[in-house]
Order: structure tokens, then C-alpha cells, then sequence
């Protein structure tokens, strides 16, 4: 009779064993990694505009390591709202490949130099003034440099990460 009950407690306590682990193999993993397969952020704000006028803070990425790029382009938008429409007027910049590597990093500060360089072009050029927002988003190399929507959101490798900068027109003619 003693037999019988281990036999039983123990035949009992197997058969629950195999139905939790049934019960925990239904259960959804969560993806190693999720979204954009490059995360994008800003280093520190910066305290004032350099001598072309803006200064973006440098762009830190942190990357998916299954899926690694070994160059990208930066695209920077700027909003335009203040500007008088009397004539075409671009709100983005594709900025020229930039060689990265590893899955954490930094965009180079000679990159983000000749970023600033032609974002104050842009900005002088519309005459714009003050505070500025700013997306910027990690794209394949491969974007073109009058890429549309479609296209960027094809190639792109990060989600569009706004910010707020002080533009100081170093020329200012308007």
C-alpha cells in the first residue's frame, strides 16, 4: 500500500511537471531587440551656437548586433513654418556617408562640423532665426541626396529623434 501511494504521489507530481513546462512554452518570448535597428541620442545639449551659428549635440547610436551597418547617412529636417512660401522651400539635408562601426558609438565631430556647416547654409539661406527644431534620422548609405519620404523610410535605420537649437545668424542680411 505505501508503494502505491509513492507510486501515485509520484506519478502525479510528473504528470504536473510536464504540463507547466507545456503551459510555459506558449508563452511569447520578447524579441532581443526592438524597433529601428539603430537607436539614436543626443550627447548633451549644447550651452551656445558655434561660429556657423548652430551646434547639434553629437549623435550617440547604439545598433541591433544582428544587424550592423558599416556605413550610413545622416538626415537632418528642419521645420520651416515661419518661412514665407513665395517660393520652393526644402525642410531636409541628406548629409554624405559616414563610416561606423560597432554597435555603440559616436558620429565623428569632424561629421558633425561640416552637419553644422550646412544646416547654417540652410538656415541663413531661409532667413530663419532663433530657435530651430530639428529631426535627424540614420539612413543607408545608399539614400540619395534628393531622397522623398518614401525612399528615407525604405532605407532608414533609426527612428527620428527631434531637438530644439538656438540659430545665430553669423551673417545675418534679412
Amino acid at each position: 500500500m505505501r508503494k502505491g501511494i509513492i507510486f501515485a504521489i509520484a506519478g502525479l507530481t510528473l504528470l504536473a511537471g510536464c504540463k507547466s513546462q507545456q503551459d510555459t512554452t506558449n508563452v511569447p518570448l520578447k524579441p532581443k531587440w526592438q524597433g529601428a535597428p539603430y537607436h539614436l541620442s543626443f550627447d548633451t545639449h549644447p550651452a551656445k551656437p558655434n561660429s556657423v551659428g548652430i551646434t547639434i549635440p553629437t549623435i550617440k547610436y547604439t545598433a541591433n548586433p544582428e544587424a550592423l551597418e558599416s556605413r550610413a547617412t545622416l538626415v537632418v529636417r528642419f521645420d520651416t513654418s515661419g518661412i514665407a512660401k513665395d517660393r520652393p522651400i526644402m525642410n531636409q539635408m541628406v548629409m554624405a556617408p559616414v563610416d561606423i562601426s560597432g554597435a555603440e558609438g559616436a558620429l565623428s565631430a569632424d561629421y558633425m562640423d561640416a552637419t553644422n556647416k550646412a544646416l547654417s547654409k540652410f538656415l541663413e539661406a531661409y532667413c530663419i532665426k532663433g530657435k530651430v527644431k530639428i529631426s535627424v534620422l540614420l539612413a543607408r548609405s545608399s539614400l540619395s541626396s534628393q531622397a522623398d519620404d518614401a525612399e528615407i523610410n525604405e532605407k532608414s535605420l533609426s527612428d527620428w529623434v527631434p531637438i530644439e537649437l538656438v540659430f545665430k545668424n553669423p551673417h545675418p542680411k534679412c
